[in-house]
């Protein structure tokens, strides 16, 4: 069964709002899902994508094949968990 990772509408009208998910390729957008990763909320500035990159990185050793947005999403998520780190040892020091 192939699987991808992509978006999943959960806001209203006019209130766009969506989780990552895992799901088969030829389900609908927001049909039945497999596993939720992450969440993405394009109205806020900063800090806008929750995902749990340990998860991700599960399913993309077991073939998973994310969306281009969904790919560009996990890029920037790792580039926060990156940085994370160093911003908290500059507030230490």
């Amino acid at each position: 069964m192939a699987v991808s990772i992509r978006l999943t509408r959960i806001g209203g009208k006019n209130d766009p709002c969506y989780r990552i998910v895992v799901k088969p390729l030829r389900s609908a957008r927001d049909g039945k899902f497999i596993e939720a990763i992450g969440a993405y909320d394009p109205r806020k500035k900063d800090n806008n994508c929750k995902v749990n990159l340990e998860r991700v990185d599960y399913w993309l050793k077991s073939g998973a094949q994310p969306t281009e947005t969904v790919a560009t999403l996990i890029r920037r998520a790792r580039k926060q968990a990156a940085a994370a780190p160093v911003e908290a040892e500059a507030k230490v020091a």
